[in-house]
């Protein structure tokens, strides 16, 4: 056994994208002193990430020299086993339930202002499209292709969106540096909201002209129920008992 073997066994063995850290960690687990004396065991656990990595090129050099029918590949979060993509109408039979995720026009649109753009505003992706995207970044959102990013610094304080993990993943790239033309993209000049204008304070002046007035009711307010039982205590004057 070599370790681009026990490497290739690693990567087809786990049931989600693996990275090189992860492949290290399992082989110096196999070759823990206390648990194990096998002398494969133990030289493998000394591998690098150097090692590995080297490991993965050449057996994925190797598939498709030999022309198999799958790849090994390098996603954003790990290295993974796939099918040939030339082989997509046979494997698409084994499941026919499951329907590739078409986007619409509009929704690719939107999609594109936010990958070349990212983090940005609803606002601006409507200043570039001409026309609402909520409905568009609804829909983007509950497919897991864009998510929030926090929030602008500026008036309002509006949301910030940016694509996801599963973005990368679903069209094949590790970078968004990755998609066609992203810098020569990144620096044409596209339309923007205008940033709106934050609330000004009221004027002190005008707030002391009104606090006087204000104040001359509530002392009003406050003298007329006083005065109403001031004078329903007030005994009545009575008639004198003197005779002239």
């Amino acid at each position: 056994m070599t370790l681009k073997q026990v490497v290739e066994a690693l990567v087809f063995a786990s049931p989600k994208p693996i990275t090189i850290k992860e492949i290290v960690a399992a082989l110096k687990a196999a070759g823990d002193t206390n648990k194990t004396d096998d002398v494969l065991a133990l030289d493998f656990a000394k591998a690098k990430e150097a090692d590995v990595a080297g490991a993965l090129q050449e057996i994925s050099t190797e598939l498709v020299a030999n022309g198999r029918a799958f790849r090994l590949v390098e996603q954003v979060n790990g290295w993974a086993l796939l099918t040939d993509p030339a082989a997509v109408q046979w494997v698409r039979q084994l499941y026919p339930e499951a329907k590739p995720t078409r986007l619409t026009g509009p929704q690719l649109e939107t999609l594109a202002i936010i990958a070349y753009r990212q983090p940005v505003t609803r606002a601006d992706m409507e200043a570039v499209r001409g026309v609402a995207v909520d409905s568009v970044v609804q829909v983007l959102m509950e497919r897991s292709l864009i998510k929030i990013a926090g929030r602008a610094e500026v008036p309002g304080r509006p949301l910030l969106y940016e694509t996801t993990e599963y973005f990368l993943q679903h069209f094949g790239i590790k970078t968004v540096d990755e998609l066609p033309n992203a810098q020569e993209l990144k620096r044409v000049a596209l339309p923007k909201a205008p940033v709106p204008e934050a609330e000004s304070p009221a004027p002190e002046a005008e707030v002391a002209e009104v606090a006087p007035a204000e104040a001359a009711a509530e002392v009003n307010a406050e003298a007329e129920p006083a005065a109403e039982v001031i004078a329903a205590e007030e005994p009545e004057a009575q008639p004198s008992s003197e005779q002239p």
